[in-house]
């Protein structure tokens, strides 16, 4: 008897232990990190050079290869890929600016605001009847909805692409595509008694204040105020009192005082802007002094959302991002937060840049951190923006052809982006440690980066060849949004960093070309032409890549692509002005900003990275196999219409 009753036991434990076994094998753990912008043959050169060690012991567990990058290679559209699994065609995000096809003006390609609908005039108030909302433009389900309807557990921390946020269940926190306070990318406000000639400036606004016995009264410039006729801007009074004696001043704005060196920044401060009554819309700033004597100097970020009190929606659940706020602090909640156009505009130099975009670097960590104290299973994702922007600012210093190539911020700032490499290397060896082996681990960048040493005027290359008309030939420019464009004598038009459109009868407003042979014909005449000019300078190929949306792109959205995509080869990119539909005078420029480093090149000049704990079975990953992937780790087939295949699968046949 007592031998069977051992035997039961055993008989039990063994069910009990393989039952627990099973249970474990059905709560898979997959961490992804996303490092925007890391380059293949930096990260192969300094793994050579022994200096990404976790990056190395990454690769020699699993894999390391190139990843190929979206078209065009604009960080929007890439990582659309990543989270639809379909290329671009399927998703609809094409550029960080669409166009109205009746009017070929711009506007955001990833989001756009709902009409309010009718509104009622209550005294000087005018209330909305119902309430505007944000829509996120891109199509095609992302992988965590699909994660949701399986019960999987996902954080998304920082996912580009994603504002508003999507999930019912899952927990996130917006990224790129995030607005600040007054609804643009990131607008920051400069304090001077510099007598500048202030003109729009990209980026930001200067405020030319006067200093009246060491007191700068000014003003913080907010939302508009929508619920006023004709919507001015909401303001709050801005006082600065100048020690007399030392580098310092006090800042007076609200109900808060603080005190700054120069060269010192503030911790944030929140600023709530009064609307109507009951009504106001909340926001958090950080200030840095960076002159007292002889002249005053101010610099103010962009005002951020306040995650703690959202005037917008940044975060799934609704609280998620008020969540995070209490336990990392307030943060920036702006898409694009590290402030490359302080620097472009000359207002913060390369030391003051580089204490900003740490704030931003920590700050990340720390919600990395937050959620991997009670990551148990499921999918958890987070992304890094710093070398990003980084690269973006500093590829100059190490390109001794770029125009602004500096010897002496070289001999200070040179090795600052393999520095940053290596602090990514120092948190992927901490998050692996985590999450310990019994971890699927992921790490991926949407692109690479090289160097933009001149901008090529792409409608300006239209005109000269007979393709764009102006209305004023003896201008022989157009302002931004085609101003001097004469529509009926025009066959293509360039808006957008990449995007080139046939003016088409019966889809433009006043369309000239008609679709079919005629348009077809257009197109591979502009791309022999294009693929053909080199500059005039140095004999150089300027694109290298010319790619016909037919040939390229399908699914439901393919229909409002741009007809080509222009690559452009290392060294060159469209030119701002492009980007704005600008005709300017000269086809090709030196590139004299800061901003020195890009990706919006042809796919083979710039691919990203992919990093894996498992083997990769295929041998040219592609950023919209990832879906597939994150899917295929919980055992759900990805969706009919994704574009991916799972790259961990065991004998998968050839795309």
């Amino acid at each position: 008897m007592l031998r069977m009753l051992g035997y039961s036991l055993v008989v039990i434990l063994i069910t009990v232990f393989m039952a627990g076994s099973l249970w474990c094998e059905e709560k898979p753990k997959l961490l992804v990190l996303g490092f925007d912008g890391m380059d293949p043959r930096i990260a192969e050169e300094m793994m050579k050079d022994g200096r990404l060690p976790n990056f190395q012991r990454l690769s020699e567990r699993g894999s390391f290869s190139r990843l190929e990058t979206s078209i065009p290679p604009q960080s929007p559209v890439a990582w659309s890929n990543f989270i639809t699994g379909k290329n671009p065609g399927g998703h609809g995000i094409y550029d960080f600016i669409a166009r109205e096809p009746d009017t070929y003006l711009p506007f955001l390609s990833t989001t756009v605001t709902e009409d309010a609908g009718k509104t009622i005039k209550v005294g000087k108030w005018i209330i909305p009847l119902s309430k505007a909302g944000v829509v996120l433009l891109r199509r095609g389900r992302a992988f965590w909805e699909i994660l949701e309807e399986h019960d999987i557990p996902t954080v998304t921390l920082r996912l580009p692409s994603n504002f508003p946020p999507l999930g019912k269940k899952a927990k996130g926190i917006s990224g790129m595509g995030t607005p600040d306070i007054l609804g643009t990318y990131g607008t920051f406000s400069f304090y001077t008694t510099k007598p500048y000639v202030v003109t729009e400036e990209t980026g930001g606004k200067i405020f030319i204040v006067d200093n009246f016995d060491n007191k700068v009264a000014t003003r913080i410039v907010g939302p508009p105020n929508s619920f006023l006729e004709g919507s001015p801007d909401a303001e709050i009074p801005l006082t600065v009192y100048v020690d007399p004696d030392y580098p310092a001043a006090k800042i007076e704005v609200m109900d808060t005082e603080l005190i700054l060196s120069v060269e010192e920044w503030s911790d944030w401060v929140t600023l709530k802007f009064d609307l109507m009554p009951f009504v106001s819309a909340q926001g958090i700033v950080r200030f840095y002094l960076k002159s007292v004597r002889p002249d005053f100097e101010l610099y103010m970020s962009p005002i951020q959302i306040d995650p703690r009190a959202p005037a917008l929606p940044i975060s799934t659940p609704a609280g998620y991002s008020a969540e995070m706020a209490e336990a990392i602090g307030p943060f920036y909640t702006q898409g694009i937060a590290e402030e490359t156009w302080g620097l472009n505009e000359g207002r913060l130099n390369e030391k003051e840049y580089l204490q900003q975009s740490e704030f931003v670097f920590e700050q990340t960590k720390k919600m990395l951190n937050y959620e991997l104290d009670r990551f148990e299973w499921g999918l958890l994702y987070c992304y890094f923006s710093t070398i990003d922007p980084l690269q973006h600012m500093f590829w100059r210093l190490r390109d001794p052809e770029h125009p602004m190539y500096d010897e002496e911020l070289v001999e200070i700032y040179g090795g600052t982006i393999e520095h940053y490499y290596a602090r990514l290397d120092s948190v992927l060896g901490h998050t692996m440690e985590r999450v310990g082996n019994d971890a699927t681990v992921i790490v991926l960048s949407d692109h690479g980066f090289t160097t933009f040493r001149k901008n090529f005027h792409l409608n300006t290359w239209l005109y000269w060849n007979g393709y764009l008309a102006l209305r004023d030939d003896f201008r022989e420019e157009s302002d931004e949004f085609f101003e001097n464009v004469d529509w009926s004598e025009t066959k293509a038009y360039a808006l957008g960093i990449n995007a080139l459109y046939i003016n088409q009868v019966g889809r433009e407003g006043e369309g000239v070309v008609a679709p079919g042979p005629e348009k077809e014909h257009l197109l591979d005449e502009i791309r022999e032409k294009l693929m053909a000019f080199v500059d005039p300078e140095t004999g150089d190929q300027v694109i290298a890549e010319v790619y016909k949306a037919g040939d390229w792109y399908s699914g439901e959205c393919a229909n409002e692509a741009p007809d080509m995509i222009v690559g452009y080869n290392e060294a060159y990119r469209g030119s701002w002005e492009t980007a704005l539909g600008k005709v300017t005078r000269t086809l090709l420029t030196d590139n004299a900003k800061k901003w020195s480093g890009d990706h919006c090149m042809a796919i083979h000049v710039i691919p990203g990275v992919l990093f894996t704990s498992k083997k990769v079975s295929h041998a040219e990953p592609a950023l919209y196999d990832l879906a597939p992937t994150i899917l295929g780790e919980f055992g759900i087939d990805k969706d009919a219409d994704m574009d991916g295949t799972d790259l961990f699968q065991r004998g998968m046949a050839s795309r």
